[in-house]
């Protein structure tokens, strides 16, 4: 149900708020993007945790979903999703929970990279005589998990997997390095040392004479700055939903395309130091500091104006709990603060990490392009 936009000086902070227009322009950027290379986008959902969201994703031609959570699988399989990928190492105590999802009807895929989880899964299998499937994680910047594409193991897990009864659907991986590139050409380069070391990976498993249908690779940078999916068979991509200040620090989206902020109101000054305090800490904004790295930190988030125009060079400088501290990037204290920032008005701060900072709510309050808002749910937990 919706109903003519609030006066936001009504409502309590802070909140998070969703920009339609932005959301739906972003997910019909990708989308596009992802057709262009001719293969299937199966987003994440972890980014936002909202079923309307993900439904938008469906209906502008996604297929399937990827989820970090079991609760995740739950929630999105009890609303109609049916093919899901679990995309972290399964471990022998959450096999129970696969095996309910998937007689429930949910085509869950998990993840192994090592003989000990794929023991665990084939001897889950044969215990329940149910047949699972699996995809084999392939590490292609040793950024986290995964096996080397030319490593032994790869070949020794497939083996292990495909005798043992389970379904091997292929390899997978996440190039959480693009997070790291900076610029067009680096971007570039490295979405394609994703898809050629994990199009190699699934090369030697159909070698070694075992299947390999699925070939997943995925980041939000890598997928927008891909210009090859030889060999690949679908994309995995999640924060494009929002985006984010990392996002806009790598080029990969600008300001204006981000469609989260948390609204937040002036709870006061600090006028010899040139703090103007808000009642968005770090508990709404999250901790993640993910631009500090980059040529601009960000802080703990950009400022902008209830609006949700940038102001230009204020940023979230600290945080508390509950207090966030707006400062100027340059440290300076206008004669005005108290003015310019008056107690009681709303600020909007655009946020470093969107994953981060979503999961400080359980609800968005969502602004569409006709002035109408609806309230659309977020869930969290694992």
């Amino acid at each position: 149900m919706t109903e003519p936009l609030p006066d936001l000086a009504t409502l309590e902070t802070p909140l998070a708020l969703v920009d339609q227009r932005r959301l739906e322009r972003n997910i019909h950027r990708m989308q596009s993007a992802i057709d262009a290379l001719g293969v299937r986008l199966r987003p994440h959902v972890k980014t936002a945790k909202c079923v309307p969201i993900a439904v938008r994703q469906r209906e502008a031609g996604a297929h399937g979903i990827t989820v970090s959570t079991l609760k995740e699988a739950d929630e999105f399989h009890a609303a109609g999703f049916d093919d899901i990928l679990y995309a972290v190492g399964i471990v022998p105590n959450k096999i129970p929970h696969v095996l309910a999802l998937r007689r429930r009807g949910c085509r869950l895929k998990v993840v192994v990279d090592s003989v000990e989880a794929a023991d665990a899964l084939v001897a889950a299998g044969r215990a329940a005589e149910h047949r699972f499937e699996a995809l084999i994680e392939v590490d292609v910047d040793g950024q986290r998990a995964g096996v080397p594409p030319d490593s032994p193991l790869l070949v020794e897990i497939g083996r292990l997997l495909h005798d043992g009864g389970v379904e091997l659907g292929g390899v997978m991986t996440h190039g959480g390095g693009s997070y790291a590139m900076r610029g067009h050409d680096a971007l570039v380069a490295f979405a394609e040392q994703e898809r050629s070391r994990c199009v190699q990976a699934s090369a030697r498993l159909r070698e070694a004479g075992l299947p390999c249908t699925t070939v997943s690779v995925g980041s939000t940078p890598s997928a927008l700055f891909a210009h090859s999916a030889a060999g690949v068979t679908e994309i995995r991509a999640g924060v494009y939903v929002f985006h984010d200040l990392v996002m806009a620090g790598l080029g990969v989206c600008r300001t204006e395309d981000i469609a989260l902020s948390v609204l937040t109101t002036v709870i006061g000054h600090q006028p010899a130091k040139g703090w103007v305090l808000v009642d968005a800490g770090w508990m709404a904004l999250s901790r993640d500091r993910g631009t500090q790295s980059q040529p601009i930190d960000q802080g703990y988030g950009l400022v902008c104006d209830e609006a949700g125009s940038v102001l230009d060079e204020w940023i979230v400088g600290a945080a508390n709990q509950e207090h966030g501290i707006v400062t100027h990037r340059e440290g300076l204290a206008p004669a005005d603060l108290r003015q310019r920032f008056p107690v009681g008005s709303r600020l909007r701060v655009l946020p470093n990490h969107a994953c981060a900072t979503a999961a400080q709510f359980n609800r968005y309050l969502v602004s569409a392009p006709d002035g109408s808002w609806s309230t659309w749910a977020r869930f969290g937990g694992w």
